[in-house]
């Protein structure tokens, strides 16, 4: 690994390099705030696949130019004279240091003696976020309207959480998951689609808040299933290429057959 210093003359050099490109580069000169948003989307998820396929290559690649574009939106805001890369950092800092009192206030002590749990640090940042000078006004400001609607689900629960409101016991979520799942199927035997699509709502909810109570991450459980779905259904579709039968001229048992030694061969 590289000593602080090195790691010091590499930021300075992306700084550099950054210099450059917006300076003599006609792509990089002409970007702005908006033109880089769908970029920086973009590259925020292709980190987030590359974390959960746990590739440690690719996350390192993906971690760069996600740092790109924080240098990059850091080099615009010092042109307009709003604010640069030290200001971020700074911000960061201060808010980090403000956040943790258990580490940088009097409650260090505490934390040394092993006197302060996971718990009671989550429950105090989300406090620090709705009190701290210009931070936000209420609990669940702080959640991106642009979140996805599962990851979004888990913050507001999460956020909520932080602050009290949340069940005594975690077991105590399964008598509300079945209530919602007992509502949609009434909704649906009604076939009525606005009710059962607000019924299936809630039950999604409910669902996550599970997941969140017995400290699964739900966006993570189900990106797996797509993967294992995806590669269990290439693998039927191959073999129907292999032994020249169309998909759509299999029966059903035919294709689970096939599915099931898909399952099977993951196993092994």
């Amino acid at each position: 690994m590289h000593t602080r210093e090195e790691k010091l003359e590499a930021f300075g050099r992306l700084l550099d390099v950054m210099d450059d490109l917006r300076s003599k580069c006609p792509w990089d000169r002409k970007q702005t705030n908006e033109s880089l948003r769908p970029n920086t989307i973009e590259e925020t998820y292709e980190l987030a696949d590359a974390l959960i396929k746990d590739d440690k290559a690719e996350i390192c690649k993906e971690l760069g130019d996600v740092l790109l574009h924080i240098v990059f939106y850091a080099k615009i805001g010092s042109e307009t004279g709003d604010f640069d890369i030290a200001d971020v950092c700074n911000k960061l800092c201060d808010k980090l240091i403000y956040r943790h009192p258990h580490v940088y206030g009097p409650e260090a002590a505490r934390i040394e003696k092993g006197e302060i749990t996971v718990d009671q640090v989550l429950k105090n940042w989300e406090q620090l976020k709705v009190n701290e000078k210009g931070g936000n006004k209420r609990v669940l400001s702080g959640v991106p309207e642009a979140l996805p609607s599962l990851i979004k689900a888990y913050r507001i629960q999460d956020k909520t959480r932080g602050v009290g409101f949340d069940w005594d016991k975690r077991e105590d979520v399964w008598s509300k998951v079945h209530e919602e799942v007992d509502e949609l199927r009434a909704e649906l035997e009604r076939d009525d689609k606005e009710k059962s699509t607000q019924e299936l709502g809630d039950f999604l909810f409910a669902i996550i808040n599970a997941a969140r109570l017995y400290k699964l991450n739900p966006d993570n459980a189900l990106e797996m299933t797509n993967r294992k779905f995806i590669r269990r259904f290439t693998y039927l579709e191959e073999h129907s290429i292999r032994i020249g039968k169309p998909l759509t001229e299999m029966t059903l048992d035919e294709m689970e057959a096939i599915w099931n030694e898909a399952k099977r061969q993951e196993q092994e």
